[in-house]
């Protein structure tokens, strides 16, 4: 009985395609009701798991080697910089008075702004404090990780 519904179900599928009847129902079936606003989705704003900053794998892992060297990291050296890895470092901003603010793990602009002072302090790179992770940022990051912590 389950294999005969199964080859109903797809004839029937395969006929409303070829006679448009699938393939174009009307929008306004799919179109919200009047006054009714979309509600965004809990996924969709949710923060990414993983935010290298434009790492390669090998100077992620080399930045969660440098933190466990400092004893602010004890996950997995892994090359993906997630919550773990970003709480550790927040940790170390916030007790180097850089201000990340939060120890959530989340890389938002405190997490950003706390980096540029910790590279500037430490790489003199001389980044503009503005909580944005350009192009500037980015390589600078990438180049105080090109040391490598793990050997």
């Amino acid at each position: 009985m389950r294999a005969l519904t199964k080859a109903l179900v797809g004839v029937t599928t395969a006929v409303g395609i070829a006679t448009g009847g699938l393939a174009t129902a009307s929008t306004a079936a799919a179109a919200p009701a009047a006054g009714r606003q979309p509600v965004a989705r809990a996924e969709a704003v949710a923060p990414l798991a993983v935010v290298n900053l434009g790492l390669s794998k090998a100077r992620a892992e080399h930045w969660q080697c440098f933190l466990r060297e400092v004893d602010y990291y004890t996950g997995t050296i892994d090359g993906a910089l997630g919550a773990k890895s970003w709480e550790a470092a927040q940790a170390m901003f916030n007790d180097l008075g850089l201000d990340a603010g939060k120890e959530d793990g989340v890389v938002g602009p405190g997490t950003v702004s706390a980096l540029q002072r910790y590279l500037n302090r430490f790489a003199d790179a001389g980044l503009a404090v503005d909580g944005i992770a350009g192009a500037k940022t980015q390589s600078a990051f990438s180049e105080f990780n090109s040391v490598d912590f793990c050997g």
